[in-house]
């Protein structure tokens, strides 16, 4: 049987919430704005590459040649120049980010079994486009370049010289198609939950000491752990709502397979709600206003969107920031998350997370709910 005191308390703690409609709104719209853009606006998937093309040859061969970069999706041909100046003047005010020059003799050289030369100028001021570009690029050109030696050896008989003693066929696992959002909708889950759970906690509890009624609290027969209990329910079921919220959405709007067990997920999703709640309950011990609640609650999230994986691999950074992301919990969270949406996998192939999110919970939240209670002490 729920302990009444206990009952009592989260009661009062939901008719508090549903009286300021605005931050509950904000609560529920928060996550469905957020996954709307990052899912749209965080991808490196590249595509649609703005190509201006002067082509000095005007043949077939050079028109099989710009077909084949329209057919790849990466490149899209807006602009048909008359020099190179006009090409390099496209490139300057970034209305195009790569450029091809076809020489003269294009055909000619083909048709006379010689290599044809095709310069392909690229705007490297954003790398990410950049490098995507280069290696689409480079995949496309040499693709053509098969397609002619075949066509040639063909003409001579001889098709089946090219046949090579190797190939490698390579596969995709989990995510064939290379989506973003695949990979960043999951991590949105724990971004979500530690962002909304902290702050919410640490200016739940502030809030009330500013207006006093935390003293009104104290005087009565409420323990101090059922008024830590009795104040972070509420938030705990709110958490879970926007973690079916972001799934639901995800899956509705950017087609992201949940491959794995949803019971599952959810259940390791309140395990990493215990280090978040209790690092949103020990910011308001140290704080004595909402505003400054909120000010260091975001200066924690600066860590765990950089250091956890999110949106820098971690096997690019520095060794020392990679040490110091196993400080960081979200990092395993999204490891968790990642694993269970996109590959499937069960509770046997992550149980160095599941222990390292179990660790930070009953450490976190042991000494946040040890402080609070010296607190109201």
């Amino acid at each position: 049987m729920l302990n009444p005191r206990l009952f009592s308390l989260i009661r009062k703690e939901f008719i508090q919430i549903i009286r300021d409609p605005r931050t509950l709104i904000l609560t529920f719209l928060m996550p469905v704005v957020q996954l709307l853009l990052l899912g749209y606006a965080a991808t490196n998937d590249v595509r649609n590459v703005a190509l201006a093309v002067y082509d000095q040859d005007r043949s077939a061969a050079s028109r099989a040649l710009l077909n084949a970069y329209r057919a790849a999706d990466y490149f899209r041909v807006d602009y048909d120049v008359a020099s190179e100046a006009e090409l390099r003047a496209l490139i300057d005010r970034g209305a195009a980010r790569a450029g091809m020059i076809i020489p003269p003799d294009y055909a000619d050289k083909l048709a006379a079994g010689q290599t044809a030369s095709v310069a392909f100028i690229i705007d490297g001021s954003d790398p990410t486009l950049a490098g995507t570009a280069l290696a689409a690029a480079t995949l496309v050109g040499q693709a053509q370049a098969t397609a002619l030696t075949v066509e040639r050896l063909a003409a001579r008989g001889q098709a089946a010289v090219i046949t090579p003693p190797v190939q490698v066929r390579s596969q995709i696992w989990y995510n064939p198609d290379l989506v973003s959002a695949h990979f960043m909708i999951p991590a949105m889950i724990g971004m979500i939950l530690q962002f909304l759970t902290t702050i919410l906690t640490a200016t739940a509890i502030v809030r009330e000491r500013e207006r006093g009624t935390i003293e009104q609290l104290i005087v009565t027969p409420i323990r101090s752990w059922e008024l830590v209990v009795g104040k972070l329910a509420p938030y705990v079921i709110i958490a879970f709502i926007d973690t079916v919220e972001i799934l639901v959405a995800g899956v509705l709007i950017f087609g992201v397979p949940i491959n794995g067990s949803l019971p599952l997920l959810l259940a390791l999703a309140g395990l990493f709600l215990v280090s978040s709640l209790g690092l949103g309950l020990f910011i308001s011990t140290i704080s004595n206003t909402q505003q400054e609640a909120i000010l260091t609650a975001m200066f924690t999230m600066l860590p765990s969107i950089f250091l956890s994986g999110f949106f820098f691999p971690l096997a690019a950074m520095p060794p020392f920031l990679q040490v110091l992301s196993y400080g960081v919990p979200l990092r395993y969270f999204l490891i968790v998350v990642r694993g269970i949406i996109i590959k499937g996998i069960g509770p046997e192939a992550l149980y160095p997370e599941i222990i390292a999110l179990s660790i930070f919970a009953v450490v976190i939240m042991g000494a946040a709910a040890l402080r609070f209670r010296k607190r109201l002490d």
